[in-house]
């Protein structure tokens, strides 16, 4: 793993604006806290596994504290990426890993419920279950991708469907997040 090619600068979408007083990753979580699917999350609650919490809040406050957590984590991660691999990547790096990881994990926390259906995983379940039951109905609807992603509904594959989709009267490319961002969103790749 070449620690050197883990995070870029380009966005998705046509931006010109320019960055004199926010780095791209700190605009990041700023686009973010502003964009209708973040501020969307206020009115879903978060739902417990188990009764009794006194401190029961929507998805929008729990995203806020799971990015604050994360911020944390990323400073300490960024930090030791430097302290230990340091002499093996390039002053650009040392600069990412040492002060922006962090803001791409916070970033990356606030949309991690972004995605999620009602319910969370059980949701993404229930998704899955309601296309594979109704299959002779509505594969036909679908081409062969379409169909994938709707039998195994993936909450945080939704979540960067639904940043970088273009709104009414904004500019192509959704929330236009560099694609560090939306790689750390991604959590885990796969094809």
């Amino acid at each position: 793993m070449d620690l050197n090619k883990l995070f870029t600068h380009r966005c998705t979408g046509t931006d010109s604006a320019t960055r004199v007083s926010r780095t791209d990753f700190q605009r990041d979580f700023d686009r973010i806290i502003f964009s209708s699917a973040f501020r969307r999350m206020q009115n879903k609650t978060q739902v417990f596994p188990l009764p009794g919490s006194v401190f029961v809040h929507n998805r929008l406050t729990h995203s806020l504290e799971v990015a604050s957590v994360g911020r944390s984590l990323g400073t300490l991660a960024g930090d030791f990426v430097v302290e230990n691999y340091g002499q093996d990547i390039s002053a650009d790096s040392t600069e990412f890993y040492r002060h922006q990881l962090h803001n791409v994990i916070a970033a990356a926390c606030l949309c991690h419920d972004v995605g999620n259906p009602a319910f969370g995983h059980s949701g993404e379940d229930a998704i899955a279950s309601y296309f594979e039951r109704n299959e002779s109905q509505l594969q036909h609807k679908f081409n062969e991708k379409q169909w994938a992603d709707l039998i195994n509904f993936e909450g945080n594959a939704n979540a960067i469907r639904v940043l970088t989709h273009q709104q009414t009267g904004k500019d192509d490319g959704g929330t236009q997040l560099t694609f560090t961002t939306l790689a750390a969103i991604a959590k885990y790749p796969c094809e």
